[in-house]
């Protein structure tokens, strides 16, 4: 079916928002692979974190449940550029499941280097994979419909008790030497792929676009004091006053992620919302050098993973280990002797892992520029 197509230019401010996430969430899996403590001790833990360590870990909080509402509104944008609801249908499915397969093949083996591959995490890539493949498949439901459905899905599913399968985190055994572990469920995060993809009508119908996105910022932000002040509805750990100010910041912050609850949802969305107003207005270097990196999200997802892996291979020969003190698995390649850096050297390799990127994030973004006939490169 041919339909008139609707005329978007790539939003400038989508592409420098989400650069922004993509440089944020290396910081974190640079902690996670190469902090001294990252095997042992979970960074929102108020009992044992620092604050330096909490933040490092919270701001990151950032980046799926924005990498994910921004694939649902760029998939609108895209299918509205085409204006050919079967060529959109087959491109959201073939992608959807061509995510899967990177999810369980090449970053599953980035993440853990385990030829073996005795443990399937699925994560944020196998996220929007569901979701892109959920958009398809419903690909002439109007995006405000899959909006509001979204958002109904994003306020009740904390209703529901622990461990109901496909909205909680779960272990599944594969056998007798695989499991699937289930880091994120997919109907809450589809719920933000879809609120993604019915927010691109509200981008459509709007030209103020800064003045919507901070009234959208707003009411977010505004929603979730409200509601975490009370400890209300929308969180399964409340939070509570500490032995000082900040620690009580702190835990009014800690929010759920796995699942993400509706506390989180309004929390990192409405950050999302002001920083994508702000971006509206952002001209000159700094945004032109993070959109490098949000033109070519997957690109860099991908590669990323092994150069932090590299990063930490070069850590480990610097502290006198060999290959064969390597164990890898939920180790990632760590020996049983301690290892890794304190958190100011994790901060130097991210910012490492930063620049190599970008270099490479340039190239690939030219490339793509200059074949796109070649329509393989779409899904990449």
């Amino acid at each position: 079916m041919q339909t008139t197509p609707l005329q978007f230019s790539r939003i400038a401010s989508i592409d420098i928002v989400r650069g922004l996430v993509m440089v944020i969430m290396a910081l974190d899996h640079v902690r996670e692979l190469i902090h001294v403590d990252s095997l042992t001790q979970d960074p929102t833990n108020l009992g044992t974190t620092t604050p330096a360590i909490f933040f490092t870990r919270w701001i990151t909080h950032l980046c799926a449940p924005i990498f994910v509402f921004l694939a649902g509104t760029s998939a609108f944008l895209s299918a509205a550029r085409s204006g050919d609801t079967q060529a959109s249908r087959r491109f959201l499915i073939s992608r959807g499941v061509w995510l899967l397969i990177l999810e369980f093949t090449v970053v599953n083996f980035g993440i853990w280097f385990d030829i073996r591959f005795g443990v399937l995490l699925f994560q944020v890539i196998a996220a929007i994979g569901i979701g892109l493949v959920v958009l398809g498949l419903a690909i002439r439901v109007p995006a405000g419909v899959l909006g509001v459905a979204g958002l109904a899905i994003a306020c009740l599913h904390n209703l529901l008790p622990p461990n109901v399968p496909l909205f909680s985190v779960n272990a599944i055994p594969l056998g007798t030497d695989t499991t699937l572990l289930i880091g994120y469920p997919p109907v809450p995060w589809l719920a933000i792929m879809l609120m993604g993809y019915g927010f691109g009508t509200l981008l459509q119908k709007t030209e103020d676009r800064a003045g919507l996105l901070l009234k959208l910022g707003a009411i977010c932000l505004l929603a979730f004091t409200a509601l975490r002040s009370v400890n209300g509805y929308g969180d399964p750990a409340p939070w509570s006053t500490q032995q000082d100010a900040l620690f009580s910041v702190m835990s009014f912050l800690n929010v759920s992620k796995y699942p993400p609850s509706l506390q989180f949802d309004l929390l990192m969305l409405g950050i999302m919302f002001l920083l994508l107003s702000a971006a509206e207005r952002m001209k000159g270097l700094i945004p032109r050098i993070v959109m490098v990196y949000g033109k070519v999200p997957l690109f860099y997802y991908l590669l990323h993973w092994y150069v932090i892996h590299l990063a930490l291979f070069a850590v480990l020969f610097i502290q006198g280990f060999s290959t064969a003190d390597f164990l890898f698995g939920f180790r990632f390649g760590r020996p049983e002797a301690p290892s890794g850096l304190p958190l100011a050297g994790v901060y130097l390799v991210w910012m490492g892992v930063v620049c190599v990127m970008y270099p490479l994030c340039r190239w690939y973004s030219r490339y793509k520029e200059e074949h796109r006939q070649n329509l393989w490169l779409r899904y990449i």
